[in-house]
């Protein structure tokens, strides 16, 4: 099933320049925007875009989207449009509560994940605050990103490659030693949300795990202290039959 699309990501982004954890259910923890990682340098202007709101009723049943989804690693050409970028950036990280919470559980409300976006034109980052994408490079690195996967060619092959890293630290402050596990968990939740998003939106998609962890974080530029969790792959699928 496929929602109504709109101009490709690509026109917008050249516009820009290029299981539960432990934790509150009804309060926040810590800020309801905390602070983005001191991830890759943002381009020059490190100009920021409005995504189009999210919808948030409608569409195809989560019942539907789970008998529907598998792992697709073969993708057509066609790009997509901002409008789903948005829809499965909202689906993986975006906020649904007043002080702050999000679609997916984190514990203490810390929120240390971080959602990047791969395309032909470049690299941007999800700031879930206010539901925006900012530029952080006009190159495109998923040829790169391919080869830190081990020459996975869904990685280069795809329309959109979503990033999922995480700042384990900001969940240390309150949890210690078991933050590494809370931070996992929560990886996914937030990528299985962007998964089933992707069944919902009549796309495909594909956790892929299988990486150089420092490879990575060279080519999207990470400073110590954020770490890659997943790279997804998402686009229309091909006909293999």
């Amino acid at each position: 099933m496929r929602r109504p699309v709109a101009a490709p990501i690509g026109i917008a982004l050249v516009t820009l320049g290029l299981a539960s954890c432990p934790g509150p259910t009804s309060e926040p923890e810590a800020s309801a925007t905390p602070p983005r990682a001191t991830g890759p340098s943002a381009s020059p202007a490190g100009r920021v875009v409005d995504l189009p709101a999210p919808m948030t009723e409608g569409g195809m049943s989560l019942d539907e989207a789970l008998a529907s989804r598998r792992s697709v690693r073969e993708f057509t050409s066609e790009p997509l449009s901002l409008e789903q970028v948005s829809q499965l950036l909202w689906a993986a990280q975006g906020i649904t509560a007043d002080w702050g919470g999000r679609t997916a559980p984190s514990a203490g409300a810390l929120y240390p994940l971080e959602v990047y976006v791969a395309t032909a034109e470049g690299l941007s980052h999800y700031l879930p605050d206010g539901h925006r994408l900012e530029t952080v490079s006009g190159t495109d690195l998923r040829e790169a990103l391919a080869r830190a996967a081990l020459g996975q060619t869904q990685v280069s092959d795809a329309p959109v490659v979503f990033v999922i890293s995480a700042v384990t630290a900001r969940t240390a402050e309150k949890y210690g030693d078991r933050a590494e596990r809370y931070v996992q968990l929560e990886a996914g939740h937030a990528c299985q949300n962007l998964l089933l998003e992707a069944v919902a939106l009549g796309l495909g998609a594909v956790p892929t795990g299988a990486f150089s962890d420092d490879a990575v974080r060279d080519v999207l530029g990470f400073p110590e202290g954020e770490q890659p969790l997943y790279l997804v792959p998402v686009g229309y699928p091909a006909d293999t039959t």
